[in-house]
């Protein structure tokens, strides 16, 4: 077989529109035929019947950050951060990574500027140096409320791998942190005193009046001159999906609330939401449950979050109707990709890029999906 051919046989491959027994042929990192029937031809690989999907496409991941910051207190070097990091991408069938980096510090969560700074830089030279497993790009969240927002983002090179970005507002007693109770118990947990935490909220207060309209406007500006994607993020209200509607965001990332959920579609706006809360049952910050948001037809995209593996978990969850599984795996394949404006990947179909992953159901079992192969452009990663 040339070494730039691979055939996957004897797989269930999961389609835009159906599941069908088939094989695959990729030539020069891109599906070339789509063939019923099993190849006996030299070299082809036996998926012994498993799933095949595309790779897995995340829109927003923390798990860099984790890295970076293994422990409070701890700072692992940047690039051995980076390449944990990508492997747990590929490892978790995730071929398309827009790693999520902070922009502008509240005072709160020390160390998230030097993240972005170190993952701005080492994303640009892994990438070109052809270390990374899986594609990875940027997701800017933007602190709106934070007064070094705007020399941090001016900071990042034009030519940075930038898919998309979002603005955010972190200041207790809004989105988020609308609960101004739970707020100061995590700040009481840094540690804090009583006095400080007061403190706290009064200079964050300030900070958002004062920051808020002007960065706002500077991200929008900036995303128009950039042709890029603007997501908000963590929208409790139908007043605040409606304000960002009307500034031209089409995505609601994370919205906390039901109401703001359905405010968000009715406003023709992409919805994400967060794959750990769908695993787990619930927010662990006490908002809306993806899974009503989902049974209400509310969310378009699922996205890590905080936990690579999630994804794959919460789009197949175990004794999934076969039928089920276009619709589910468009969560996080297709329906990112459109998002992302990737036109090259999100699909099993002829042309677009190979990459792929064989994904195994334990029989008899409640398990999860088990990652059995992943590959990125014809090229095995995992």
């Amino acid at each position: 077989m040339p070494p730039d051919q691979i055939i996957l046989t004897n797989a269930r491959l999961v389609l835009p529109d159906a599941v069908l027994p088939a094989t695959l042929v990729a030539r020069d990192g891109h599906i070339a035929a789509i063939e019923t029937g099993t190849s006996r031809l030299p070299g082809a690989l036996d998926c012994a019947g498993d799933w095949l999907i595309p790779g897995l496409i995340d829109l927003h991941t923390d798990n860099l950050e984790r890295q970076c910051q293994p422990r409070a207190g701890v700072r692992w070097p940047a690039v051995s951060a980076y390449l944990a990091h990508d492997a747990h991408c590929a490892a978790a069938a995730i071929t398309t990574v827009l790693d999520a980096l902070c922009v502008g510090d509240l005072g709160y969560e020390p160390g998230r500027i030097q993240t972005l700074r170190d993952g701005v830089g080492t994303t640009a030279a892994l990438s070109r140096a052809g270390l990374l497993k899986a594609d990875h790009a940027l997701h800017l969240r933007c602190e709106l409320a934070a007064a070094d927002m705007r020399s941090l983002l001016a900071e990042i090179p034009a030519a940075a791998a930038t898919r998309l970005i979002s603005v955010m507002d972190h200041t207790p007693g809004f989105g988020q942190y609308a609960d101004l109770d739970r707020f100061r118990a995590l700040r009481r947990a840094d540690p804090m005193t009583e006095l400080e935490i007061e403190a706290l909220i009064a200079r964050l207060h300030a900070g958002r009046a004062r920051n808020l309209p002007a960065n706002r406007a500077h991200v929008l500006a900036h995303a128009a001159a950039h042709d890029l994607a603007v997501a908000s993020h963590d929208d409790a209200t139908e007043a605040e999906i409606r304000e960002n509607a009307e500034a031209g965001i089409g995505i609601a990332e994370f919205p906390v609330t039901l109401a703001a959920a359905a405010a968000a579609r009715a406003h023709g706006m992409q919805i994400i939401a967060g794959s750990p809360n769908l695993v787990r049952g619930f927010s662990h910050y006490g908002n809306v449950a993806v899974a009503e948001l989902l049974a209400a037809g509310l969310v378009d995209a699922l996205a890590s979050d905080y936990v690579p593996a999630s994804l794959l978990e919460a789009a197949l969850p175990p004794g999934l109707d076969p039928d089920q599984m276009p619709a589910r795996i468009a969560l996080v394949t297709a329906a990112p990709a459109r998002i992302a404006r990737y036109a090259d990947r999100g699909a099993i179909a002829p042309g677009l890029r190979a990459d792929l992953a064989q994904i195994h159901f334990p029989p008899g079992t409640s398990l999860p999906p088990v990652v059995r192969a992943v590959w990125r452009q014809g090229v095995r990663i995992a």
